[in-house]
């Protein structure tokens, strides 16, 4: 009996000693568990370190082109600005603020400067010694070497040599073709002065434009004044009350002066260009007209003497 109630005890903690005795085989995967648990969170910031680390690269690159841009922007609106200043001084800073009516009398203005370079460097071009030059034609004449007195006029620069060797021209076609000696001298006035007409329009060339902007510029200016004087009104008008009368006019009045004097600048140039030119062209136009009473008178002279030979000879 005794030995019955033993294996009943024997038994009865049977169940019980297994978990007690496995609880210390479970808690070695609990510890194992929670290792790795532990090791997960302790590796688990060293990977999250990673990503951080990139992110502040390209945060620090984001950073950079944004400081790159900065400086850029910065270099361009310096430039900007200095530009600017320089635009808002000297004759440039004027022109501005002369307002619109300052370019077309900056156009008027180089296109003077143009014609008054070209006109002097050809009219200086045409300078030469038309004394000698007649002297040396009637020589040629009372000598009857015609030919050499046109080599003479082709080979020299003007327009008393251009007059003359049209002349000579005519006169020797006409006595070789045997034309009748009252109709010569008529022929040859004729076709100096129709030569004449042309050399004394291509002396006078782009003059017009000199007599144009002598005009036409103080007139833009006098335009400007206008308008300077009208803006002025309207801001006295529109700031009366506000600011001081002179002040509110002053911006006004500081365009119609610029552009009055602009004008007058360009067009005092232009207006004495345009005398002194024809001065110049008005002494060339008397020098070709004496030239050619000059040799009118030759050719009458050679025509007679021609005509007295030919009569001693028939005789």
């Amino acid at each position: 009996m005794s030995s019955i109630v033993y294996l009943a005890l024997l038994l009865g903690q049977a169940p019980d000693a297994g978990p007690q005795g496995s609880a210390p085989q479970g808690a070695v995967p609990e510890a194992v568990a929670a290792d790795g648990e532990s090791n997960a969170e302790a590796a688990s910031p060293a990977e999250n370190a990673e990503p951080a680390d990139g992110e502040g690269a390209e945060i620090a690159g984001a950073d950079s082109l944004d400081d790159v841009d900065d400086a850029a922007s910065e270099s361009d609106s310096g430039l900007i600005a200095k530009l600017d200043e320089i635009s808002q001084s000297g004759a440039i800073g004027f022109i501005r603020k002369g307002g619109l009516f300052m370019w077309p009398i900056l156009f008027l203005g180089i296109l003077a400067s143009g014609v008054i370079i070209e006109r002097y460097r050809s009219l200086k071009m045409l300078t030469s010694d038309s004394g000698s030059i007649r002297a040396d034609v009637q020589q040629l004449l009372r000598e009857d070497r015609i030919e050499e007195a046109m080599k003479l006029c082709d080979s020299s620069q003007g327009p008393v040599p251009a007059i003359l060797s049209a002349g000579l021209r005519k006169f020797l076609v006409l006595r070789r073709l045997n034309y009748d000696p009252a109709k010569i001298e008529e022929q040859v006035v004729k076709a100096m002065d129709d030569y004449g007409v042309h050399v004394v329009a291509a002396l006078e060339k782009h003059l017009p434009v000199l007599a144009t902007v002598s005009s036409v510029a103080p007139m833009l200016g006098f335009l400007g004044t206008v308008a300077g004087m009208v803006t002025s009104f309207e801001e006295i008008v529109a700031k009366m009350g506000e600011t001081n009368i002179v002040e509110a006019a002053a911006g006004g009045i500081s365009v119609a002066l610029l552009t009055t004097a602009f004008g007058l600048v360009i067009g005092i140039p232009a207006f004495m260009a345009y005398n002194y030119f024809s001065s110049v062209i008005n002494r060339f136009v008397l020098e070709i007209e004496e030239s050619a009473t000059d040799l009118i008178e030759s050719v009458t002279l050679q025509l007679a003497l021609q005509n007295s030979v030919d009569q001693a000879a028939s005789t």
